[in-house]
């Protein structure tokens, strides 16, 4: 079994302006689904892009709440998640330099998505002894070499070893034994329909929760609240 995630943000890590920050993905369990919803969205978008003749691409930030609903239910069938970080409850000191943030932001990610897919587990999505193959395509940023690199070698340890935690001496074993190979892609979303689905999923997780009305959401998104 092969799991791809297409995923991307939404908000701006840093506690004195902002009190949300965002992860939000979509998650396919095998090639064919991933292929047809990348059909339906690219169809959903070219519904809407002579609304928009100017812009190259259909990001969250620029197309209309009412257009963005549209792009959202032409994701109905598609496994959602997100993980949203309280940032007023984040320790000052993860925000004392780049790295550190990057650091803490790569630990949220994967351990909301790590939640997400025990649910898919336990919902009998996913047979865990099956899976040997995980893609990760994520929006790209300002991330050095390095940087990528950590973030792969973090999530397949998360995944297929687990962790051990120092201050419980306790480890929180993989859920994925038989994995063998684990691919991050930083890509330009303008080239990848389903990064801009992460993109509208993002953003409609982050619009909920800094206006109190996650619950509107929660039967259409896997959420994880972190810290």
């Amino acid at each position: 079994m092969n799991l791809y995630i297409f995923s991307d943000e939404s908000g701006v890590f840093d506690k004195v302006h902002n009190d949300k920050f965002v992860f939000g993905w979509l998650l396919f369990v095998d090639k064919k689904s991933k292929d047809s919803e990348h059909r339906k969205y690219l169809a959903a978008e070219n519904v809407l892009r002579a609304k928009y003749p100017k812009k190259d691409e259909l990001k969250a930030s620029i197309v209309t709440n009412r257009d963005k609903g549209k792009l959202f239910r032409s994701l109905n069938k598609s496994i959602k998640g997100a993980v949203i970080i309280n940032q007023k409850s984040v320790l000052n000191s993860i925000y004392c330099d780049k790295k550190t943030k990057q650091r803490y932001l790569d630990y949220a990610y994967k351990i909301g998505l790590k939640r997400h897919l025990e649910f898919l587990i336990i919902e009998g999505k996913i047979n865990p002894n099956e899976v040997e193959n995980m893609t990760f395509s994520v929006d790209e940023h300002t991330t050095a070499t390095n940087g990528i690199y950590e973030l792969r070698e973090a999530l397949f340890q998360e995944f297929k070893h687990g962790t051990y935690n120092h201050q419980w001496n306790k480890h929180f074993p993989g859920i994925f034994p038989n994995l063998k190979s684990l691919e991050v892609r930083f890509c330009a979303s303008d080239k990848v329909p389903l990064v801009r689905g992460a993109d509208i999923v993002a953003n409609k997780v982050y619009y909920n929760s800094i206006n109190d009305s996650l619950p509107n959401i929660s039967n259409k998104i896997f959420l994880i609240k972190q810290p």
